[in-house]
């Protein structure tokens, strides 16, 4: 591992027990005031609070729409059987989040409308998760979702479920939740500052949340535990907002953290502090930014192409003040097609929503963005208007980050309504699982780098000597650029390649006509060095010269030109794939070059992207 890796570890661990115990200190002076914990519904919606939810929607016809779809939904869920246990490779999680899904959506429609019927569902469903032999604690993961909804439907219906229910609902959260997090093998995301940690114990606080009243020791402890660990995963966002693990694991992670800060709130009056902690009220720019004009995202470690809605931006807009963070929130959900990230907590959107002027929303002011931290992010987004803006993604980082890739120095470019430059993408887990591979040793011999779409040569970076990146490897970003002349950064690569050359600096940036240019200056040792130079591409590619490449598409046409001192060969790679179990990238291919570098030398590398006027 790099000095400045170490250093970042470091600090941000320094940080982390510093704001753990300060917190602790101040909680022996302020703990939570269980004594006037909400009476039932205590969790997100208060008793009363539908009305503000109804005034939105007769003001509001994105809202009304949103609503109509949960209704919908409920309404087809009348006829259907409860979710049984069925697992899906070693993950329940697929049949957790469907009763999560049901039990919630169903709760909110019968504090809607009053009628019995969704409330007599969703009790069902309860029931019938309360049966499972156990909710496969050894993916914990499936344990919270599954732990939330049985929390929502216990709270939100309490009124309602008879005194059988109830007691079978309490004694499967203390047994199947809080006795299964007692095994410290399967409860390792205590321990952990990603996805899981959050999750995880998002659930078991609600679970605690949710049947205090009855078995206030065990949630106390359940609580005290929780907001222990879960600063681990709050430091995350440090130190202003980027998210390590990517658009995709952002929508995950940070909408069960919203979700446990806004059920403290409501329960409590108080989420000590976590929304405070450093970076996580800025990440929403930071999702905000990975969206490229063309609607697709900046989708660097295990993210998929495809945007979808997330509802918790409305909370951040809510608790921020900001409403421009919903400028493209808006246009999705006027769209009865718009997919939502999550979409089994969508009831929140209409809760975060109720008492927020949504018609008042306005264009973010800034054009860039810039986040530190363990995935280094520099955005330069043309404008808001339209799907043909300039956009241009630059990342650092390490491979070592959860759920990385290979990918440090890569970049996304999109100009003129085209993405030229991309990333292809997650593959889904269970169809590498399925077929033995060791998706999750993330060593340097580990067989997750043997996954195309996972290793360098598959990302627009370099790839040196035909090895991999160092896992043990840090690249910063040491500088960037905001002028109307050079929009971009500079990459530090040259702890990803130490073991071939002395340096690697990378530098990508749009000029002031929005074209790009890609410089890598790197000092070799005393080797003879190959550099495989690497640009993915969904454009028709042909080779013009020895130096350049034309690139085709919708219509449009990019000249891809070369300079260096060096002997180059132009090249175009298929992205067929030769292990199979990796997943085919139809309609994608890869151009750039191969330079081979004598004697121990600085050389610089330059290749510029320039939109050809016909």
């Amino acid at each position: 591992m790099t000095d400045d890796y170490k250093y970042m570890n470091m600090k941000k661990y320094i940080i982390t027990l510093l704001y753990i115990l300060i917190s602790l200190s101040a909680n022996s002076q302020q703990s939570f005031d269980f004594d006037n914990i909400r009476s039932h519904p205590r969790l997100l919606l208060t008793s009363g609070e539908e009305k503000a939810i109804h005034k939105a929607i007769e003001n509001n016809e994105s809202l009304a729409l949103v609503h109509k779809r949960i209704m919908d939904v409920c309404v087809q869920t009348l006829n259907e059987d409860p979710v049984t246990r069925v697992m899906e490779g070693k993950r329940l999680l697929a049949k957790s989040r469907i009763a999560l899904k049901r039990i919630y959506y169903l709760s909110y429609a019968y504090r809607m409308t009053g009628e019995s019927k969704y409330a007599k569902r969703a009790e069902e469903e309860m029931l019938a998760v309360c049966r499972f032999t156990d909710w496969n604690p050894s993916h914990f993961l499936d344990v919270g979702e599954m732990t939330m909804g049985l929390a929502i439907g216990y709270d939100w219906l309490y009124h309602y479920l008879s005194e059988d229910t109830k007691i079978k609902v309490r004694e499967a959260i203390e047994e199947k939740a809080f006795l299964a997090a007692e095994n410290k093998k399967h409860a390792w995301f205590y321990n952990t500052s990603n996805n899981w940690n959050s999750v995880c114990n998002s659930g078991l606080i609600y679970g605690a949340l949710a049947i205090y009243d009855e078995s206030p020791e065990i949630a106390k402890e359940i609580i005290a535990k929780g907001m222990l660990t879960n600063p681990k995963s709050m430091n995350s966002y440090g130190p202003d907002g980027g998210y390590p693990e990517g658009f995709g694991y952002w929508g995950y992670g940070t909408s069960f953290q919203v979700m446990l800060i806004a059920g403290l709130q409501s329960a409590l009056g108080t989420d000590m502090g976590l929304s405070c902690f450093p970076g996580f009220m800025q990440s929403a720019k930071f999702m905000q930014y990975m969206t490229a004009p063309s609607g697709q995202s900046f989708c660097f470690s295990d993210t998929s192409l495809k945007v979808e809605s997330n509802m918790m931006m409305f909370w951040f807009a809510q608790k921020s003040r900001d409403l421009s963070l919903l400028w493209l929130e808006k246009e999705y959900i006027a769209n009865k097609k718009t997919i939502f990230a999550e979409d089994r907590l969508l009831p929140c959107l209409m809760i975060f929503t109720a008492y927020m002027d949504i018609n008042q929303i306005k264009a973010p002011d800034r054009k860039t963005w810039f986040n530190r931290g363990e995935t280094p992010v520099f955005i330069y987004r043309g404008g808001w208007e339209s799907t043909n803006d300039t956009y241009l993604g630059v990342k650092g980082g390490s491979p070592k980050t959860p759920h990385a890739h290979m990918d440090a120095g890569s970049f996304i470019y999109e100009r003129a309504g085209v993405r030229w430059a991309m990333d292809l993408g997650a593959q889904s887990y269970i169809t590498l699982e399925s077929k033995g591979v060791d998706l999750w040793n993330m060593s340097q011999n580990g067989q997750r780098w043997d996954v195309f779409r996972l290793n360098n040569k598959s990302h627009n970076t370099l790839t040196i000597n035909n090895e991999r990146h160092l896992v043990d490897s840090y690249a910063p970003i040491t500088k960037f650029y905001e002028s109307d002349e050079m929009k971009g950064a500079e990459v530090d690569l040259s702890t990803t390649f130490a073991n071939s050359v002395s340096k690697a600096i990378r530098n990508v940036y749009v000029d002031k006509d929005d074209n790009l240019t890609v410089t890598d200056n790197i000092t070799t040792k005393n080797i003879d060095t190959n550099v495989m130079w690497v640009m993915v591409t969904p454009a028709e590619a042909k080779i013009t010269g020895n130096n350049s490449i034309i690139l085709t598409k919708d219509g449009k046409r990019m000249l891809l030109k070369v300079t260096s001192s060096e002997s180059i060969n132009m090249k175009i790679w298929s992205n067929t794939p030769s292990n199979d179990y990796d997943a085919p990238n139809p309609g994608t291919i890869r151009v750039g070059f191969e330079a081979n570098i004598k004697n121990p030398k600085e050389t610089l590398l330059k290749v510029e992207l320039v939109l050809l006027e016909d």
